[in-house]
């Protein structure tokens, strides 16, 4: 089949800023396990954008961009971030001219999603009262409940969370001028007085983007946790409850493997049939 002769090609953005991590070794997982399942064939490109301030051009068919530490915003008119919107507006651009066809999807996660909401101004990114770091329910909205990505999703859904900023206060106004919508906000908590945070973006017909982590898997997340020195820094700072609790909970099929199975692939199988089109 022509379809076997062509690769897919896939450039993964790289913000982890060489610091030891789970999400890229997770991304590959995800990627190869895909292929293998629709049985193409991929050609995946890695670029570090913060330390090498290295970015894709538009020759790619599907775009990742990665979780990362540190803060969303104190990165504002650095070498790396300019590099980055660059990028970025390459893309706009092509998805905006009628004759460039298919279209490129991009999935931004974690601290992606945190600078990318901050680039279009859907909201207010700032600091959380305390760290966010566990396995947590994700609640759909409307949108969320008919957004391709989250097919096979129930509601709630449970995803690793792991941040000290958060997407507050969404700009509805300029979601709806961009054509986006809010996917899906954290756990509601009445007895807390904060805004519930928006955890999914749908910013328009080839931008998705989550705060919460699909990618990662239970295999990666207990060798994390179970390393001496991360298990003191959680009960250190959440409790030894805390510890165990999220132990127990990445054993549960029906909780971040599931997530692990559908939103990711769900998004490579949307971006693919546009790409199937072109053979």
């Amino acid at each position: 089949m022509e379809a076997e002769k062509k690769p897919i090609r896939v450039a993964v953005l790289d913000l982890y800023e060489g610091q030891a991590n789970q999400g890229m070794r997770c991304i590959r997982s995800i990627l190869k396990e895909w292929a293998n399942s629709r049985q193409v064939s991929i050609v995946c490109d890695e670029f570090e954008v913060r330390l090498a301030l290295k970015v894709p051009d538009t020759s790619y068919d599907i775009y990742i961009s990665s979780g990362g530490p540190g803060s969303p915003l104190e990165s504002e008119n650095s070498d790396w971030e300019a590099a980055y919107f660059g990028w970025l507006r390459s893309i706009e651009k092509w998805n905006r001219n009628p004759e460039q066809f298919p279209k490129k999807h991009v999935f931004f996660i974690c601290h992606s999603y945190q600078l990318v909401c901050r680039y279009y101004g859907i909201g207010n990114v700032c600091k959380r009262n305390s760290t966010a770091f566990g396995v947590f329910p994700i609640h759909m909205l409307e949108a969320g409940k008919e957004e391709p990505a989250f097919e096979g999703l129930r509601d709630p859904f449970y995803s690793v969370d792991s941040r000290d900023y958060q997407v507050i206060e969404p700009n509805h106004g300029r979601l709806k001028e961009m054509g986006g919508s809010i996917l899906a906000i954290e756990k509601n908590r009445p007895h807390v007085p904060y805004e519930r945070a928006v955890m999914a973006v749908r910013f328009n017909d080839h931008f998705l983007g989550t705060q919460f982590h699909p990618e990662a898997d239970a295999v990666g997340m207990r060798m994390y946790l179970q390393r001496e020195d991360k298990k003191q820094t959680v009960i250190e700072n959440h409790g030894k409850e805390k510890w165990q609790s999220m132990v127990e909970q990445l054993m549960d099929p029906d909780k971040i493997m599931w997530t692990y199975q559908q939103v990711l692939p769900n998004f490579l199988n949307l971006a693919m049939g546009e790409w199937a089109l072109t053979l």
